[in-house]
């Protein structure tokens, strides 16, 4: 922990995301200013500055008095402009680093992507060990992965610690981009029409567990690795097979049972030898009531031991194979790494939007007549788009309809967060159905003020 309570500037304070970290720093009482080429709230200090001029970063952090930079600001992924993705993305980042280090700055928290590893397949419980694609598929993600990999080497530089978070799929109140999509299909009664079989398993992520995530890295970027790194060592091993055994330390981050994440579905408790209910017995056994209140505690965490493969991220092996290959920092620290971020409730592609329209329903009731399911494979999915594109090309327009949305919507998509859990201490505090209630609620109080450019 820091040795005195930081000072923030969130870079993007004005946007979905950062006005949330926003949000919760001034909820738990911590000074905070907000950074952005607009400003949408006044209840912060607010500094407008193109993130791309040094001068103008660097005189924000001056007056801002900033100990820490939480970086959120990009352009949107539906853009579609190559330039402005470079431009905001990975210029305008180092232009953050490079004013950060002038001015003094400690931290820098900056927000990745869990797009920047996506190769086109199928992401299965993948970790943080899986690089970029060598050939990016979109110049969005290509920007972000620039962008991360430019925070991550500032690590250490200066006297500034960074860090990097990949959320994924992000919603939530304030989400003016994913929720305006669904509620134009929705709007159009084109709600019953799916592409693929809808067996791919996709991970969201609510916006404030997001939030959450960034202020639990800004405030563990000081504390100290659980173990030197190999590069502090006089004689550093050269193959996994010399590095010695785990520090007590990081037997203590690895080593104890985690709660199954289970805000959306519910647990029911698995009885073990010593938490069960009792049947009928002739002779209640000596130990019958902590038995039972073991098993009735609601905090109760398995008893069943941590069991990890060669091929475990946090097996004993790949933690010897991550210092070897950086032996500049501790695989489980905070600092100069990246950690992806998500509700840890991976769901079935298609039955996220229409929890989105079941809960539209409830505000315009008649507005969808049931209609059964028109599904269209892959395969046809993506000849359609063909077509899409080409007509769009022939008309000079953008298309709506493309082989690569058709791609990502048939492909699995989900992340390990153990490491995030573990070291950053990170845990999803609301779960998706309930996020995807609190963000309609939001959306139709919108519509109601008048604030959609969509009418209903």
């Amino acid at each position: 922990m820091s040795p005195s309570k930081d000072i923030y500037l969130v870079i993007g304070g004005s946007g979905f995301l950062g006005r949330h970290i926003v949000q919760q720093l001034l909820d738990r009482g911590d000074t905070v200013s907000a950074l952005d080429i607009v400003q949408r709230y006044h209840d912060v200090p607010f500094y407008s500055a193109d993130i791309t001029d040094e001068e103008q970063v660097a005189d924000a952090l001056r007056k801002s008095g900033a100990t820490c930079i939480i970086h959120t600001a990009s352009p949107p992924a539906t853009l579609n402009n190559p330039a402005v993705f470079f431009k905001v993305n990975v210029d305008g980042t180092k232009t953050i680093i490079a004013a950060a280090v002038a001015t003094g700055v400690r931290k820098l928290v900056y927000t990745s992507s869990a797009g920047v590893v996506f190769n086109g397949g199928d992401l299965i419980n993948i970790d943080e060990r899986l690089p970029a694609p060598e050939v990016p598929l979109d110049a969005y993600n290509d920007s972000k992965a620039k962008a991360e990999a430019v925070v991550l080497a500032a690590n250490g530089k200066g006297g500034l610690l960074t860090v990097a978070l990949r959320p994924a799929g992000i919603f939530g109140p304030g989400d003016r981009q994913l929720l305006a999509g669904l509620y134009q299909v929705y709007e159009r009664n084109q709600t019953h029409f799916q592409i693929g079989d809808n067996t791919n398993l996709f991970d969201w992520t609510y916006v404030g567990n997001v939030a959450r995530a960034h202020i639990l890295a800004a405030d563990k970027l000081e504390t100290p690795p659980p173990a030197p790194p190999f590069s502090a060592l006089d004689k550093p091993p050269v193959v996994a097979d010399d590095v010695g055994p785990l520090s007590p330390a990081e037997e203590d981050i690895i080593n104890y049972p985690l709660r199954p994440i289970s805000l959306t579905t519910g647990t029911s408790p698995i009885p073990t030898c010593k938490a069960r209910p009792l049947g009928p017995y002739v002779t209640l056994p000596p130990d019958a009531e902590k038995l039972v209140a073991a098993f009735n505690d609601p905090n109760r965490t398995s008893e069943r031991p941590i069991i990890r493969t060669r091929f475990d991220p946090l097996s004993d092996h790949a933690l010897k194979r991550s210092k070897l290959y950086n032996p500049e920092i501790s695989p489980l620290q905070v600092a100069g790494q990246a950690f992806f971020i998500t509700n840890g409730e991976p769901c079935y592609f298609w039955d996220f939007p229409r929890t989105v329209w079941h809960q539209l329903d409830a505000f315009f009731p008649g507005h969808r007549q049931p209609r059964k399911y028109t599904v269209l494979s892959k395969t046809v999915g993506l000849m359609a788009a063909t077509g899409s594109e080409w007509a769009a090309w022939l008309t000079g327009k953008e298309p709506t309809f493309t082989r690569f949305k058709v791609s990502y919507s048939c492909v699995n998509r989900w992340y390990n967060i153990e490491k995030a859990r573990r070291v950053l201490g990170y845990e999803p505090v609301v779960g998706v159905e309930e996020g995807v209630r609190l963000t309609v609620e939001w959306w139709h109080k919108e519509y109601m003020a008048g604030n959609h450019k969509i009418a209903h």
